[in-house]
C-alpha cells in the first residue's frame, strides 16, 4: 500500500436545522467554529483533532445524514495513490485543495461497495 491512514480528518452531515445541529455540538459537546464557507453554507466545527462539518440539506432524513467521511492519509503520492485506487476498480476524483481539520490541503473522492462517500486528505500546505 502506498499510505497510511493517520485518522479521521473529518465527517459532514446534512442537517434540516444546520443552526440547530451546530448549537448542540457547541454548547452540549463542546465544539468551537472553526471556519464558515459561505458560499456554500458550510459550517466546519473543531472537534478534537478534527471536525465535523455541518451543511444544509432539507430533505436529509432522521439517521440517513452523513455526506461523506474523510480519513487524513500520508503520504499523499498523488499518482502512486490514483495508481493503487485503480488497481482496486476505483474512479478517484480529481485531486484538488479543500480544507479540513489541520487546513487546506490536497484530497479526492471515492466510494466504498456501499456507496458510501469517502474522502482521501493529504497533509496541509499543498
Amino acid at each position: 500500500m502506498s499510505f497510511a491512514i493517520l485518522g479521521i480528518d473529518h465527517v459532514v452531515l446534512r442537517a434540516r436545522d444546520p443552526e440547530r445541529l451546530i448549537r448542540f455540538y457547541c454548547e452540549v459537546l463542546g465544539c468551537t467554529v472553526a471556519k464558515r464557507n459561505e458560499k456554500i453554507n458550510l459550517v466546519h466545527l473543531a472537534a478534537g483533532r478534527a471536525q465535523i462539518d455541518v451543511i444544509p440539506e432539507p430533505d436529509a432524513r432522521q439517521g440517513k445524514n452523513v455526506d461523506h467521511v474523510c480519513l487524513r492519509v500520508e503520504p499523499f503520492d498523488e499518482p502512486a495513490l490514483v495508481a493503487h485506487l485503480k488497481q482496486h476498480g476505483l474512479s478517484p476524483s480529481e485531486p484538488v485543495t479543500r480544507f479540513g481539520a489541520e487546513g487546506d490541503g490536497p484530497s479526492l473522492y471515492i466510494h466504498d461497495p456501499e456507496g458510501n462517500m469517502v474522502e482521501l486528505k493529504g497533509p496541509p500546505g499543498r
